[in-house]
């Protein structure tokens, strides 16, 4: 039997179901009566009986065939057929077969159009009170009653019932497409502090490294040359990341060698420019394998720091260190000996995506946060900066084990 809500399909037996089955369960009762009587009125009265039971479901499958306008004839065939069938019954089973009232209510509150159902909710409850006075040989309230009573609740709370499927459905609806909205800002907010971390911070000192190549071009033109094929190579190297955006954002050095590997070539990278301060890299621990987007989090955040200490810290010297805490968490270290700045300001920075330039400390805390992660920073006013990110790491096999 189809469901009565084909937009919300539920796959198990409800409370939905069940005028229907007291539908059916009363005809094949009655049925089951006639046959036992044994007369000839009994075995007249079957056949429409059985026709009654089969319209039934067979209009219930064919539900949506039957559209506006079909409907509503079905349901007439149905009470034209239910108030000759109780009009003809043996008195001892026409209280029972009155009962059939209460899924033909379930029906008419299904018509499409206000005034049908108006007007089928009437035509049944009409049908009862003739059909039960006819069953007692009179109007008894005590015996019209509740037949009646329970035809409109029915109607009623089925009603409500639709009215809230309707309502729970187009919930649905809107927090699905909410969530899909939450989803693209997510996006959006991810693909910049991507671009902010790579090619912003890459185009940055390529430019520096062009501006110094102009200064030295007269002076100095081997310097200049080769601080121009380094740019080159950068840009090469920025095509490539760019086509790493565009496939989820992977680095292609950290997709074919490893964190640590990408590490080292940034530093190196970052560390050509004319006027860069000395970068040095090392690692501790054995490497371990990080899942990809634990790693392009931690490259992504060390290449942010990396520039703003090469824009900000006016420091000689800045070292990176990759290390993994016993399997437990992964974590780079960016340490220079530059002037610092005021704690209070890389507080408030770290509150609000908002403060500082750009995503800066705030975009990293956010990257590392969404993973679980954290952000370290401890400065001071002319004593460097050490900034840390760690993120939870998984105990894997160490790289080059396997």
């Amino acid at each position: 039997m189809p469901a009565l809500f084909p937009a919300v399909r539920r796959p198990r037996m409800s409370a939905r179901h069940l005028p229907h089955l007291v539908f059916l369960v009363v005809v094949a009762g009655t049925l089951v009566r006639l046959f036992e009587l044994n007369n000839e009125l009994c075995w007249s009265i079957a056949p429409p009986t059985t026709a009654l039971a089969l319209l039934y479901v067979a209009g219930l499958a064919g539900w949506d065939r039957l559209g506006g306008a079909g409907r509503p004839v079905w349901l007439g065939t149905l009470l034209a057929l239910w108030s000759w069938v109780a009009w003809t019954l043996p008195a001892p089973l026409t209280s029972a077969y009155a009962w059939l009232a209460v899924p033909l209510a379930v029906l008419a509150v299904r018509m499409p159009t206000r005034t049908l159902r108006a007007v089928a909710l009437g035509v049944v409850t009409a049908l009862l009170v003739a059909v039960l006075v006819r069953a007692c040989g009179g109007a008894d309230p005590d015996v019209l009653a509740p037949p009646i009573a329970a035809v409109w609740a029915t109607a009623v709370l089925y009603r409500n019932q639709q009215r809230l499927t309707r309502e729970l459905a187009d919930t649905r609806g809107e927090l699905a497409r909410r969530q899909r909205e939450a989803g693209r800002l997510t996006e959006r907010a991810r693909i910049a502090r991507d671009l902010h971390d790579t090619l912003a911070q890459e185009l940055a000192g390529s430019r520096m490294l062009l501006q110094a190549a102009e200064r030295d071009w007269d002076r100095r033109p081997d310097a200049a040359r080769r601080q121009v094929r380094v740019v080159t190579d950068a840009l090469g190297e920025h095509l490539a990341q760019t086509r790493g955006i565009i496939d989820d954002l992977t680095p292609p050095v950290l997709a074919r060698d490893g964190l640590e590997a990408a590490l080292r070539e940034l530093s190196a990278r970052t560390g050509c420019a004319a006027e860069a301060p000395r970068i040095s890299f090392s690692a501790e621990h054995a490497p371990r394998a990080l899942p990809t987007e634990q790693a392009v989090a931690l490259l992504r955040v060390t290449q942010g720091l990396l520039a703003n200490a090469c824009e900000h810290a006016r420091a000689t010297h800045v070292h990176v260190t990759l290390s993994y805490g016993g399997g437990t968490t992964a974590a780079v270290e960016v340490r220079d000996d530059g002037v610092g700045f005021d704690p209070a300001v890389v507080r408030s920075n770290l509150g609000s995506t908002a403060a500082g330039r750009g995503f800066g400390l705030a975009g990293a805390r956010e990257r590392l946060s969404a993973l679980g992660g954290t952000l370290t920073v401890d400065t001071a006013p002319g004593h460097g900066t050490r900034v840390r990110a760690a993120l939870p790491a998984e105990d894997r096999v160490p790289v080059g084990a396997r």
